[in-house]
């Protein structure tokens, strides 16, 4: 059984990592922001496709009700994949990254909402903790700038992101979250293809290595281990482990973009690593 916990914390461990590279592939790729999203979300239909194809996983969807969850999920998906990058654009990876992990609060505060999961008050002060660590982890910025509307862009990316969780969280045991990935990219294709016709997606000549590393490794492989995880911990235990998303992807930009972290950013990484093992030796005990 420990070991079980331990695999499954380490498996969620591995799909942070991955997700987090979308911070330094998302500020550097250089398109238009939903043709970004139109081809990440196409790479990982067809990875997908092949990958269910080949665990022969049932395409069959068991209600209305679920296509009708997939598709409002999939949408509130591609509009955080969307606020998001534009967080990215308008500021830097640590601003964009470090809004956007407002969402563990938002969905420890929304789950009881979803679900009959029980009200849990530890979940806020975690969360708090979170925030503390966001707060010393963000660089000062002029809120007349740009960076302002990041922060924004971020704030509405986290609740969209939030709410997505929620609503598949109760969908996730049905299916193979390899199916719910495919579903939700295969639905924001399709929804995405006329931004092909209206936006400049002529630089995927020179932008195609990044691209496929943000379809393939970031979303297709790291977003389905990301949901795969519902099944052993609750959205808001998943969330809050996850929220070393920032820190990973700090570590990045500066590797790769030399964004410079600072004292504050040790700072803040340090508490967000705190509340990373405090609720995971909790959910070890429930």
């Amino acid at each position: 059984m420990k070991d079980g916990h331990l695999k499954h914390v380490l498996w969620l461990s591995v799909a942070t990592i991955l997700i987090s590279t979308s911070g330094a592939l998302g500020k550097f790729i250089a398109m238009p922001i939903p043709v970004i999203i139109w081809w990440r979300s196409a790479i990982a239909t067809g990875f997908l496709f092949i990958l269910c194809r080949y665990q022969k996983i049932d395409f069959r969807i068991n209600s209305s009700q679920d296509r009708l969850t997939f598709f409002i999920s999939a949408v509130l998906f591609g509009a955080h994949w969307i606020t998001y990058f534009y967080a990215l654009k308008l500021s830097n990876v640590a601003i964009g990254m470090l809004s956007l992990f407002t969402f563990p609060v938002m969905t420890a505060i929304l789950e009881p909402l979803f679900s009959k999961v029980k009200f849990d008050p530890m979940h806020l002060v975690l969360g708090g903790l979170v925030l503390v660590g966001i707060y010393f982890l963000a660089p000062d910025f002029d809120l007349e700038s740009s960076q302002l509307k990041g922060v924004l862009f971020g704030l509405v990316s986290a609740c969209c992101y939030a709410i997505r969780n929620l609503l598949l969280k109760q969908r996730v045991a049905a299916y193979n979250g390899s199916l719910l990935m495919f579903f939700q990219v295969a639905i924001l294709t399709v929804l995405l293809a006329p931004f092909l016709f209206v936006m400049d997606s002529s630089a995927i000549e020179t932008q195609y290595p990044y691209v496929l590393l943000l379809g393939l490794v970031t979303t297709a492989v790291g977003h389905t281990l990301f949901i795969n995880s519902f099944k052993y911990f609750k959205v808001s235990t998943a969330s809050i482990i996850a929220s070393t998303q920032p820190v990973f992807g700090i570590i990045i930009a500066f590797f790769f973009l030399n964004e410079i972290p600072t004292l504050n950013t040790f700072l803040g990484g340090t508490l967000i690593i705190s509340t990373v093992i405090i609720e995971s030796i909790r959910s070890k005990q429930k």
